[in-house]
């Protein structure tokens, strides 16, 4: 287990290595968007030097490892950043090699940032749950009716805010079902999750073709929060527009991160929840209520995966149509355990993936020598080499999916 990241590193470095003998002429990156008053002129750099240099940067990060590994030192989240860093803007070099389109890197770590939305929310409400004792499969309906209520409830008041107060609704009527059959009656809640984004999917598709489709402009009006650039921070060169020039729900999941980061460690409320999903036994013998406690997390969680899915409507500024959330609840469980349930564990596998996704999309539009089919598949694939790479290293609370009393 503790040469899986030089091995990672120096297969990662062959391929750069590879890349590198391949890619011909220039690349040209552009630090920001041509209608952002920030914007830095395009760089020209020679493709197989600057891959060259990367795929350097990664044989060192490799052996870096190695000698960590051999002394049974933790390697670090540093050079695991590194590793993967490096191997993404080589993959972008090689494709941008000799061709006339632009490599907009700030475009797509907007974008890695904004498609990271859902994901974070998602995995932050399965961490409540399972932390709490709670196997909560059913994050994808959580997110697709949260997506749903949004949408709908800000056409009819005309505001995309009244809107982004209704979406947590959604989650939490679905975490109250979940609640109620796999905590009160004892129901598999692995099941119950997988019959809850059944239920919902069918529900928002039927009442999307009978009722939505007739009154578009009344029922399913495309809205859209506004961006809010923070002061100073919003005119930070290359950073600023990324991070401090978003939507209102970018900075609740700052928010939520931040203090779900502080709060699940570091007091009262943190350590009954970890104490009913670790050990309910004990936790109900100084006195916790373990019911309550698993029932007002699931509420909890239901709240921040609908705030998630607002983002597919109006953080987007996208009607609601049928499957919104495409599967992104699963990959946000995939997140969670990836970040071994904890709150800047999920941010970073959420945005690992978000980021993923930006490269896909951007790659599959200035065109690349690798099939479209392949890119599409680009976000998934990490998906699974990562938790199939890491999950190893995390621990689930004893206690998750077990009944109390």
């Amino acid at each position: 287990m503790a040469l899986k990241i030089p091995i990672i590193g120096a297969v990662a470095a062959l391929l750069q290595l590879g890349m590198a003998l391949a890619a011909r002429g220039e690349t040209r990156f552009q630090l920001a968007t041509s209608a952002d008053f920030l914007a830095l002129p395009v760089l020209h750099l020679p493709a197989a030097a600057v891959i060259g240099v990367l795929a350097a940067l990664s044989a060192g990060a490799a052996a870096w490892a190695l000698h960590r590994a051999r002394a049974r030192a933790a390697i670090g989240i540093g050079v695991k950043a590194i590793l993967g860093a490096a191997f993404a803007l080589s993959f972008l070099t090689w494709v941008g090699a000799g061709r006339d389109s632009v490599i907009p890197l700030v475009t797509i770590l907007s974008s890695a940032l904004a498609l990271s939305v859902p994901l974070v929310f998602g995995s932050l409400a399965g961490l409540i749950g399972e932390r709490s004792g709670t196997i909560n499969i059913a994050i994808e309906g959580q997110l697709l009716g949260g997506a749903f209520l949004g949408a709908v409830v800000a056409s009819m008041a005309s505001s995309p805010w009244v809107g982004l107060i209704a979406a947590p609704l959604a989650g939490i009527l679905v975490a109250l079902l979940l609640a109620l059959f796999g905590l009160k009656h004892r129901v598999h809640q692995i099941v119950v999750g997988v019959v809850l984004n059944v239920l919902v999917l069918g529900l928002t598709s039927f009442l999307f073709s009978t009722v939505l489709a007739h009154n578009p402009a009344g029922l399913n009006a495309a809205m859209r929060l506004p961006a809010l650039p923070i002061p100073v921070l919003a005119q930070i060169p290359v950073i600023g527009p990324v991070m401090f020039k978003q939507t209102i729900l970018v900075y609740l999941m700052y928010l939520a991160v931040a203090v779900l980061s502080v709060m699940l460690f570091r007091s009262r409320w943190g350590l009954r929840m970890r104490a009913c999903g670790e050990h309910p036994k004990a936790a109900d013998t100084v006195g916790i209520n373990v019911m309550r406690t698993r029932v007002n997390n699931l509420v909890l969680g239901g709240a921040l995966a609908g705030l998630g899915g607002a983002f597919f409507t109006l953080g987007s500024g996208l009607a609601f149509t049928k499957d919104m959330a495409a599967g992104n609840g699963y990959i946000a469980l995939a997140a969670m355990i990836l970040g071994g349930w904890r709150p800047l564990g999920a941010l970073g596998a959420s945005l690992l993936f978000g980021f993923a996704t930006a490269v896909g999309q951007t790659i599959s539009v200035i065109g690349s020598p690798v099939p479209a089919n392949i890119i599409l598949m680009i976000p998934y694939v990490v998906t699974i080499l990562a938790v199939a790479g890491f999950v190893g290293k995390v621990r689930a609370p004893a206690a998750e999916g077990v009944p109390y009393p």
